[in-house]
């Protein structure tokens, strides 16, 4: 019995697997609308954003410390949670350092709102505001920025539930 991996069909199968699993991870962090890179808002901290960004191009330490990283097909601003946010929004305390919200600057992308399925899209308030048609889910905790109807920026944030159980009774 000859071992199917070795044959050019079976190496041809084995690379649409791993594309079509590649694919479906992707997807799926897209459709978490929270999590993006294994960075997740309010759960993931400084060095879990370096462990999966590397060194960040610019860091801008302080009360609201960001970290900015180049990534293939823009820019990544990672926001973390402040004290003084967390004292305004009445949060746990243990939530200060948790990533506050992910920034993707898209600089060439060909998505448009009907390509992302957005229009209809149950859970997204669509506003026109200052030449920007932004759609926004709340819920989810994602909010994409269109300009001349291409995306240009993406914006992971706490999802309304994540920010429910992070409040302090």
């Amino acid at each position: 019995m000859k071992n199917i991996s070795f044959r050019p069909r079976g190496r041809r199968a084995w690379a649409n697997v791993i594309l079509g699993i590649a694919a479906l991870l992707s997807f799926a962090q897209t459709a978490s609308a929270t999590a993006w890179n294994n960075i997740e808002p309010l759960k993931s901290r400084r060095a879990d954003v370096e462990r999966a960004l590397g060194r960040p191009l610019r860091d801008q330490p302080g009360e609201e410390g960001t970290l900015q990283f180049k990534v293939m097909g823009g820019t990544v601003t990672i926001a973390f949670v402040s004290a003084r946010f967390v004292a305004n929004k009445k949060l746990s305390r243990d939530l200060e350092g948790t990533v506050l919200q992910i920034i993707l600057q898209h600089d060439n992308s060909n998505d448009t709102p009907e390509s992302l399925d957005l229009p209809g899209k149950r859970g997204f308030e669509r506003e026109e505001r200052q030449g920007a048609l932004i759609y926004s889910n709340q819920r989810e905790g994602i909010i994409y920025t269109f300009y001349g109807g291409k995306l240009k920026t993406t914006r992971y944030t706490p999802s309304s539930e994540q920010l429910g159980r992070a409040r302090r009774g």
